[in-house]
């Protein structure tokens, strides 16, 4: 019999606040806009760029989730995978997460602004808007498309770690984005698939609650040849060298292969270990970027 206990609530006030911005998702975020930092130049990040730009970033993108917190809680409560938020359980009143919120992306754009630039400052204030209101008031609640279409404001730190290192966003930057953005679909219908009661409960418009089962892995299959083939470009496209290909064959193949799984013979186990494999695959991924960028400069020359 599966436990219905919910997770812990925070404790503290502090932790509260804290719970607010998601920051295991916050973490990979800027993580991905960290890599795409280093990746723009064949030195070192600036310091000044490298700290005030990830602060930057992580501010804006608390803020974000914040607001989320805050116009979700009503689905939240109905669902026992978010149910244990502050917000969810009306342990921070509304007014809170907006001064909250505010303050957060204040600072955020002050700090992008005083130490990247101005280019960096309003595409995060973009993505802010298009994940805060345009995913989380109008997508979210009105198709089963959400998360492809939302996922493009998902899908920019890379872009926004590029542009406040070089005050620009080229293409290769796009291809980091595109990679993110062909990824969200089946790293969250995974996810969808294994809650879907959740979604049930909370009548939100998930395809696998508006398509089905079936209809959803389909997706996730497909989603995930693309991405296989999405993850080739940066070699494609001479961003990097034979140890990211490597890199990209095995950890999408490994991706591709749950994906092909997932449809053949559909358990919650195994879209569970989907959704915590697609976290690992996208954080090992950039990582080989990374390492595979200064191999690339300091032992290829």
């Amino acid at each position: 019999m599966k436990s219905t206990t919910l997770p812990h609530p925070p404790a503290s006030r502090i932790a509260q606040y804290w719970a607010l911005t998601k920051p295991r998702v916050t973490q990979l975020a800027v993580f991905c806009a960290v890599i795409g930092m280093f990746l723009s130049t064949r030195g070192m990040v600036p310091w000044q760029v490298l700290i005030g730009g990830t602060i930057g970033i992580w501010l804006l993108a608390g803020s974000a989730f914040a607001v989320n917190c805050l116009i979700e809680q009503r689905v939240d409560a109905l669902m026992r995978r978010t149910a244990w938020r502050p917000s969810a359980r009306g342990e921070i009143a509304p007014w809170q997460i907006i001064v909250f919120s505010t303050i957060l992306g204040a600072a955020g754009m002050v700090v992008l602004y005083t130490f990247t630039n101005a280019l960096t400052m309003w595409l995060t204030l973009g993505t802010f808007v298009g994940y805060a209101l345009i995913y989380t008031i109008i997508l979210k609640p009105s198709t089963p498309q959400n998360i492809v279409i939302g996922g493009a404001a998902g899908a920019m730190p890379p872009a926004l770690g590029w542009a406040a290192v070089t005050g620009a966003v080229p293409a290769d930057a796009w291809i980091l984005v595109l990679i993110i953005f062909v990824w969200t679909p089946p790293h969250f219908w995974a996810l969808a698939l294994y809650r879907r009661q959740d979604y049930v409960n909370s009548g939100l418009p998930m395809l696998p609650i508006t398509h089905g089962e079936k209809y959803t892995r389909l997706q996730i299959l497909l989603y995930s040849v693309v991405l296989f083939a999405v993850s080739l470009l940066p070699f494609a496209h001479r961003m990097s060298g034979y140890l990211y290909l490597a890199s990209a064959v095995v950890l999408s193949g490994i991706f591709l292969g749950y994906a092909v799984k997932l449809w053949r013979n559909y358990s919650d186990a195994l879209s569970r270990s989907m959704f915590r494999y697609s976290i690992v695959y996208l954080s090992l991924l950039f990582a080989a970027l990374l390492i595979d960028h200064y191999v690339q400069i300091y032992l290829l020359g």
